[in-house]
């Protein structure tokens, strides 16, 4: 009987949904595994064959677990907004939410065809106000919340003002935008607003001024990673660097935090010290500059305190708050120059050039630890969202600095007597620093750093900067707050709205606030976001609902915000969802946190690494400080698939015609590649017809062949649509199954690496299922396995696939798991297996990789129960011990012929048979051996 994988994939398919196959409760008689993938961003395109590697090997590990015993939740969503389903609204006027729809219809139609033991009644969307009703509900806690230092976590703003009204700042150890100082008088002296604008300052989401990738064209923020090469990933428009009042979230105070967690969760080493290099704490000392001659000063964060006698000048990033300050009106018109090239490019583009660019803001500092004058200069190497936005120059030591002072020929003074300071070497020696001043000699610094190491130099420097009031000691971080806002139709809506120009937040009975109808999906002619577009944009305190912008009068009704959150407010607490999707009272109820708790496995990219995974841990603990996450960490062990790269072909057509010749013909010819549909070709051989139907001008192209084929040439390249390289998987499960598919991609090579795509391996995959359905089925249809005892030798197969199978799909070398099958397949073939139990256990290793044909066949065994739910075998070692052990005979240490032995035979035994072998003697040649070496169970070697 054939293997008619349409059918049977179809019959499971259907019986999965009536019979609720992978839906999961919380089961407290069971442990629970949760799997997680980063869920997708439905586009218009759907699926290619590189989407699902990542969920074929997340559903593998779930069906594993759940064959062990486990309760698994296996769940899938959407990422449902974003900027490019607003671009096709712009582009056509269809509303986002239609293609939106239709582009998740598509994708759950690909998904459901690859046989994913998803949960889906479980189904997120972030575009559902049920689901992003808990967004905002989140981000008006953070609105509600400050950070305490102290206590280390997010705390009620209620406690911030019993403070404030008992004793001010005093006291206070909270992180904050900027320091400030006030008694408690002061306060209660403040209006509403200045009590607000105070509160501001503290809150963990709060309004701020800050730079950001502002593309006029999109009318939108962008985010860093949609931003390349100065021009943004959607449209290729210029980017803009600008400094925007936006919504924030202060991830910065929980930096440590951040850092800290790494040490308990299962991440590789890369992406644990790719997070470490984002989060970067360094300790050091803040410094305060005077300016020269001016009533201003300013503060600079360095871990090399004791260099401050290096100075030679200071740089202040170009979007800082000094640089008008401090511009001399000589140098403000080629100060504003610069800054206006600045401003055409991104941080990362900064951050990644080398080059040497600045200018010189006419004003001077004065070093608090030498009294000398040092000029102040512009430069984009210096970022003002890094420490303080402000650096102290001491090129002798520092790689940029020394560039920038060889650039603009400034002075370069060496700290270590001796120190030979060249392009090849900044570093001071690690040793001495001898180029403080002598004691006494200067009146401005009495600070003598002669004789010390580095260590102990860095440690005087800090107690003389405490002691002096010069500035403080202070861990500092490199991660900044993240920014909150876009001008942007299609993404959550902020439940705030506008009193006397400060952000208040709607009662939380009335969420979710939900997004509006608007005409159009540009901002407004005045520059505002689309939401300004919206006629009903206004709300009413008293009624507690959304009513016309006629009626705002600014006392019982008020403007609401226009800004929408940006893409990562709905991917940061999806897992916690996923837990309980269905409640409308809370988050995740406590019962199902405290039953499913975090996610065991989390499948994605590593894109990721810096945006999404950050951001979901800080959200994760501020919602752990609040009582509603019971794990601090949301993702236990992660794991980053690699990326299925495309398999281009080529055809080679002869210049200035239409005739295409055959790829090992080219060479004869002056020929040009072109880029081919690998969809019409099979095993680099072309559909000849359907490459002439493909395009018109191929209607009437000719053809030289080679045997009477024309084969292309290839190359691995990005799958992409514009080489042509993009494989549809519907067309694979069409021709091969959905199986073939899962174990195909499995079979490409480890989950974690990047690989190509080549269909031409994807016979084989399908063979071996063949193969596989051929011990269980004879030609005439009949049911092959029997009651038989098993034979020591199938024994011996099947438990050697069980210890395979069970350590490979626990490290996820799934692709040896495959091999694995295809050996023991083969030797149960030519064994003629027909033993029951020996077949059903080879049916539950394949469940987790290949489910429709293994709920076929299980059925088929006479289970009236899915597959799913079966055990997972262990294996026993007594069936894989070897009754004999063959071992290669050498000459010299030259191989030359096999000899098979007991297992337990012993080196006399098996000295003395090799001797007595008729071939030994003809390699010794009457030659007396000089000593015989036996490596048990594996060599024996004569030496002559």
């Amino acid at each position: 009987m054939e293997y008619n994988f349409r059918e049977i994939e179809k019959k499971w398919q259907q019986k999965w949904v009536e019979q609720k196959t992978y839906q999961v409760t919380e089961d407290e008689s069971k442990q629970k595994f949760y799997v997680l993938n980063m869920f997708p961003y439905p586009s218009g395109a759907g699926l290619h064959v590189g989407h699902p590697l990542g969920y074929i090997a997340s559903d593998i590990y779930a069906r594993y677990k759940r064959l062990q015993g486990f309760n698994v939740l296996n769940p899938m969503g959407y990422d449902a907004y974003g900027l490019p389903a607003e671009q096709y609204a712009i582009q056509t006027g269809q509303h986002p939410a239609i293609t939106t729809q239709n582009n998740i219809n598509r994708y759950r139609e690909q998904l459901d065809k690859i046989g994913f033991s998803f949960d889906w009644d479980r189904e997120v969307r972030t575009c559902d106000p049920k689901y992003y009703h808990w967004t905002q509900w989140a981000f008006q806690k953070m609105f509600n919340s400050f950070y305490c230092n102290t206590c280390g976590k997010a705390q009620p703003i209620e406690k911030l003002i019993e403070h404030f009204e008992k004793q001010g700042t005093e006291g206070l150890d909270a992180a904050c935008s900027e320091e400030l100082s006030f008694n408690a008088d002061e306060w209660k002296a403040m209006s509403e607003k200045q009590q607000q604008e105070t509160l501001m300052n503290y809150r963990i989401a709060y309004l701020g001024e800050t730079m950001v990738n502002w593309c006029p064209q999109l009318g939108t923020v962008l985010a860093n990673d949609e931003v390349v090469d100065g021009v943004s990933e959607r449209g290729g428009y210029p980017v803009v660097q600008k400094k925007m009042r936006q919504w924030c979230l202060r991830v910065s105070a929980y930096a440590g935090r951040l850092l800290d967690g790494l040490d308990h969760i299962d991440w590789t080493d890369s992406l644990k010290e790719t997070q470490r290099n984002w989060i970067g704490r360094s300790e050091g000392t803040e410094v305060r500059f005077k300016v020269k001659d001016r009533d201003l000063e300013f503060t600079i964060f360095t871990t090399r305190a004791d260099t401050m006698f290096g100075v030679t000048f200071m740089v202040l990033a170009p979007e800082s708050e000094l640089v008008p300050q401090v511009t001399t009106d000589g140098q403000r018109a080629e100060v504003e120059a610069y800054l206006d090239r600045t401003k055409k490019r991104t941080e990362r583009e900064r951050i990644a050039d080398r080059r040497v660019t600045g200018v010189f803001s006419g004003s001077y500092a004065i070093n608090p630890f030498t009294g000398d004058a040092v000029p102040i200069w512009i430069s984009d190497y210096v970022l003002a969202g890094y420490g303080t936005g402000a650096i102290m120059a001491v090129p002798a030591h520092d790689s940029r600095d020394y560039a920038f002072a060889k650039h603009f020929n400034l002075p370069i003074v060496p700290l270590v007597e001796g120190c030979d300071v060249s392009e090849e070497s900044f570093d001071a020696k690690e040793g001495i620093v001898c180029n403080s001043p002598k004691a006494g000699v200067t009146p401005y610094c009495d600070l003598n750093l002669n004789g010390l190491t580095i260590k102990e130099a860095i440690a005087a420097t800090k107690e003389y900067v405490k002691a002096h009031h010069l500035g403080r000691v202070k861990v500092n971080y490199r991660l900044r707050d993240a920014i909150f806002s876009r001008q942007r139709y299609w993404g959550e809506p902020f439940p705030v709205y506008y009193k006397d120009g400060m952000p208040y937040m709607i009662d939380e009975n009335k969420l979710p606030l939900e997004l509006p109808e608007v005409d159009k999906f540009l901002p407004t002619e005045t520059g505002e976001p689309p939401l300004g577009h919206a006629t009903k944009w206004a709300w009413d305190v008293e009624k507690g609902e959304v009513v016309e912008n006629t009626k705002i009068d600014n006392v019982h009704v008020f403007p609401l915000e226009l800004n929408t959150m940006p893409g990562f407010a709905g991917s940061s607490a999806y897992y916690l969802r996923y837990m309980d999707p269905h409640n409308d009272k809370a988050l995740v109820s406590e019962k199902a946190d405290r039953y499913w708790q975090n996610v065991d496995l989390y499948v994605g990219g590593t894109e990721h690494a810096t945006g999404h995974l950050i951001y979901s841990r800080f959200w994760n603990k501020f919602l752990f400080d609040l009582g509603v996450s019971v794990k601090e960490e949301p993702f236990q062990k992660l794991v980053n698939q690699g990326m299925i790269q495309g398999r281009s072909n080529f055809v080679y057509r002869i210049k200035d015609t239409n005739t295409f010749v055959s790829l090992g013909l080219k060479d004869q010819y002056d020929v040009t590649p072109l880029h081919v549909d690998v969809n019409i070709v099979t095993n680099d051989v072309l559909d000849i017809e359907a490459f002439k139907n493909w395009r018109p001008e191929y209607h009437d192209a000719e053809f030289i062949l080679e045997d009477g084929k024309y084969i292309c040439g290839w190359a691995v390249e990005k799958m992409s649509k514009s080489m042509y390289n993009v494989v549809n998987p519907d067309m694979i499960v069409e021709k091969y199954g959905a199986d073939t598919l899962r174990m195909y991609e499995m079979f490409l090579g480890p989950v974690e690496q990047s690989k190509p795509w080549d269909t031409n391996g994807i016979d084989g995959v399908h063979r071996f299922l063949k193969k596989l359905w051929n011990l269980f089925y004879g030609r005439q249809g009949e049911f092959l396995p029997t009651e038989s005892e098993a034979t020591k030798e199938e024994l011996k197969s099947i438990h050697k696939l069980i210890k395979k199978v069970t350590g490979d799909i626990e490290v996820f070398s799934y692709n040896t798991s495959i091999s694995a099958f295809m050996i023991c397949v083969n030797e149960l073939t030519a064994l003629k297996s027909r033993n029951k139990a020996v077949l059903t256990d080879l049916v539950i290793l394949l469940a987790p990789f290949a489910p429709h044909l293994a709920e076929e066949l299980w059925e088929a065994l006479g289970h009236g129960t899915t597959v799913c739910d079966a055990q997972w075998p262990a294996w026993n070692e007594d069936y894989l011990k070897e009754d004999t052990v063959k071992y290669t005979i050498s000459f010299n240490g030259k191989a030359r012929f096999t000899m098979e032995f007991p297992a337990d035979a012993d080196n006399d035994t098996i000295q003395a048979a090799v001797m007595a072998e008729e071939q030994s003697q003809k390699w010794i040649e009457g030659k007396t051996p000089k000593k015989v070496i036996i490596v048990p169970k594996k060599i024996v070697n004569i030496v002559l």
